[in-house]
């Protein structure tokens, strides 16, 4: 038994060598022009909606692809500029960049983890899910993330990723007005839609 255990990691050694079992393989995505952040919440009184568009910056993901293994493991991620929230409104511009603290912290966070399988390049609109850290406000929480895959052909696909986070997942507070009249509520919709395309 003490010699089989001694052997053991050379067998596998020589599995992965000849075959037997399946090398993991990576590919590179990177992210092209056209991607945007969407926030969207309520009052007591309205509706709102904040967006950063036309995130653009070449930041490369890397999917370690292995049909074997599930769920497909993903490292990379995006920081975008707080303060290039644009809610159509001024004021509710300002109290929703002060609420989440820009000047202290001027970068939100989205790091991948994981998605449940390999998207398909060649196929209809298919849902994936995975896991992201969200970063924001010096604090970070992961989430399972919903997302909708949309193939553009050859290589290339839009990642459309929605869910619910709230302003106390970051220990911030809604922000008020009006001599605390107008409340925001706690649940913000977070909508992120990124164009990548396979590099390697």
């Amino acid at each position: 038994m003490k010699n089989y255990l001694k052997l053991a990691p050379l067998v596998i050694i020589i599995l992965v060598a000849s075959g037997f079992i399946p090398k993991p393989h990576s590919t590179k995505w990177v992210i092209t022009s056209g991607c945007s952040l969407k926030v969207a919440g309520t009052t007591n009184v309205n509706k709102f909606t904040c967006t950063i568009l036309n995130y653009s910056n070449p930041d490369t993901l890397t999917f370690c692809n292995n049909s074997a293994a599930s769920p497909v493991k993903v490292t990379g991620g995006l920081a975008l500029d707080v303060q290039n929230f644009d809610c159509e409104n001024s004021m509710i511009t300002r109290d929703l960049r002060k609420t989440l603290k820009a000047k202290e912290f001027p970068k939100l966070g989205i790091k991948f983890i994981n998605l449940n399988k390999y998207p398909d390049f060649d196929g209809q609109p298919e849902a994936v899910k995975g896991l992201v850290v969200i970063s924001l406000a010096g604090v970070s929480k992961q989430y399972e993330v919903n997302y909708k895959v949309i193939s553009e052909g050859g290589k290339s696909l839009i990642l459309i990723g929605n869910q619910d986070v709230n302003f106390s997942d970051f220990n911030l507070t809604p922000p008020k007005k009006v001599g605390g009249m107008i409340k925001t509520n706690n649940k913000l919709h977070v909508e992120f839609n990124l164009r990548l395309k396979v590099i390697s």
